[in-house]
């Protein structure tokens, strides 16, 4: 059964205040490296989008739907909520740019450029569509006792990409009236951004929050983040098949 998890928060607090969680009691931030060459919008109100799509070609758990659904995204945030064409960035396997293929060096690179030069009024959107998995938390800062993690297209030889990583990379440097939207469809990804909150939410729209607080803060710097999750962190998800491509039934519908 899939369930949607919606997790959200503020805060008001500074990024420098608190050290960010790893292995070992922290994590330490990758090297600051050059952000992908891409053309920005305006430097105000500015709307920006990364969405990942692996697909897992020629692996035996490879994935059908995953490149569309990123192409449907990004149809859906053109054509209704007025995203610029050059201020979304696609990782898929189809790309020819190397830089856009989702290897884990790639979707650390797009993740920072997601959040580069933040400012109030800003709206973004990070949308990952694979595989996740988690891993025995170390730090002592989950509830389930493990992390959450996005796999990437290399994760066999280079590894996966964390829960504690996406938070510190995407959540943290949010200032205040900037607002993050996460659209994750992956197995065991109801807390992979580790938001304070998380609201359960069942069929029949009955819903109860649950407080994953743990030390230290891993909120905003002010801002609002939010993560709808195709699973719960025990979950997992699957590909299904459909008779006609959700794309054609979009410019059919117009939704």
């Amino acid at each position: 059964m899939v369930s949607s998890n919606i997790s959200g928060m503020t805060g008001s607090v500074s990024s420098s205040s608190y050290p960010v969680p790893g292995y070992g009691g922290y994590y330490a931030q990758p090297p600051i490296r050059p952000v992908l060459q891409l053309p920005l919008p305006s430097m105000h109100g500015r709307k920006r989008a990364l969405l990942c799509g692996v697909s897992y070609r020629g692996k035996s758990y490879k994935i059908k739907g995953s490149i569309n659904d990123v192409k449907c995204m990004r149809y859906f945030l053109v054509e209704k909520f007025g995203f610029p064409n050059d201020s979304i960035l696609m990782l898929t396997e189809d790309e020819t740019n190397p830089l856009k293929i989702p290897t884990k060096e790639n979707i650390r690179l797009a993740l920072r450029w997601l959040v580069q030069g933040c400012q109030p009024g800003d709206s973004l959107v990070f949308h990952f569509s694979g595989h996740g998995s988690k891993q025995l938390d170390n730090d002592m800062d989950e509830v389930d006792g493990f992390d959450e993690t996005l796999c990437p297209l290399d994760y066999e030889t280079r590894g996966m990409i964390v829960d504690d990583e996406i938070n510190a990379t995407i959540v943290r440097p949010l200032p205040q009236g900037a607002t993050l939207h996460a659209i994750i469809d992956a197995c065991y990804s109801q807390t992979v951004l580790d938001l304070p909150f998380v609201c359960r939410m069942n069929r029949e729209g009955y819903y109860t929050w649950e407080d994953q607080t743990r030390s230290p803060y891993k909120g905003t710097s002010g801002g609002l983040a939010f993560c709808i999750s195709a699973c719960d962190d025990n979950q997992t998800s699957v590909d299904t098949t459909v008779s006609q491509s959700p794309i054609y039934l979009i410019d059919r519908q117009k939704i």
